[in-house]
C-alpha cells in the first residue's frame, strides 16, 4: 500500500466490483479505453479477478474517502496506465497518484524502461505522461477498433532514472 495526502494506493480487493463497475461503465470514462464500456458488472469481474490475481505491488487501486475511483501502475510487462472516474478529472488525482507510483516501480522492479500509450484526442493523458517525462517515442494509426470506430495511439517511454550522484560521460582524452 501507498498513500498520498489523499490517497490511498492499494491492491485490488473483491469489494472493488461495484466502484470499479461505476467506472468501467461509464461511457466518459472509457471514451479513450482499448474496450467498450462494461455492460454488467461481469464483465468488470473479469477484469477484477485479473488484478487481484495478477498485478502484485506494481497496479493499484486508487481509493479516495474509502470509495475505489480509479486503476493506476504498472500492468502487462512494462507499460504503465491509469483510469479514473470522470467525477474525480481535473483534480491532479492521477499525477499525484504517478508520482508515488513511479518511484515505487524503479525501486521495487528491474525494468530499464517504462511504456505507455494514449490516443492522441486524450490532451489530458498526453498532458500528464509529458509532465511526468514521458517522451514520445512513435505514433500508430487505427490501433483500437470500439464499436466500429477506430483509433490512433501515441506509444511514450520513460527510462530509469541513473542513480543519484552519478554521472557517466566518455572521457575523450587518454593519459599519455
Amino acid at each position: 500500500m501507498l498513500t498520498t495526502d489523499r490517497l490511498i494506493l492499494r491492491t485490488a480487493r473483491q469489494n472493488d466490483l461495484l466502484d470499479l463497475f461505476a467506472i468501467y461503465s461509464d461511457p466518459h470514462a472509457m471514451r479513450y479505453w482499448s474496450t467498450s464500456p462494461h455492460a454488467n458488472p461481469e464483465q468488470t469481474q473479469e477484469n477484477l479477478d485479473q488484478m487481484i490475481v495478477g498485478e502484485g505491488q506494481t497496479f493499484f487501486i486508487i481509493e479516495k474517502d474509502g470509495t475505489a475511483i480509479g486503476t493506476v501502475g504498472m500492468h502487462q510487462n512494462n507499460e504503465v496506465g491509469f483510469l479514473l472516474h470522470p467525477d474525480f478529472w481535473r483534480q491532479g488525482i492521477v499525477t499525484e497518484a504517478m508520482k508515488v507510483i513511479l518511484p515505487h516501480i524503479w525501486a521495487t522492479t528491474n525494468q530499464s524502461e517504462l511504456v505507455a500509450d494514449a490516443d492522441p484526442h486524450n490532451v489530458a493523458s498526453v498532458g500528464l505522461l509529458e509532465s511526468l517525462g514521458f517522451t514520445q517515442s512513435h505514433f500508430a494509426k487505427n490501433t483500437f477498433c470500439i464499436n466500429g470506430v477506430w483509433s490512433d495511439s501515441i506509444y511514450y517511454t520513460i527510462y530509469r532514472p541513473s542513480s543519484a550522484g552519478f554521472r557517466f560521460c566518455k572521457n575523450d582524452t587518454t593519459p599519455s
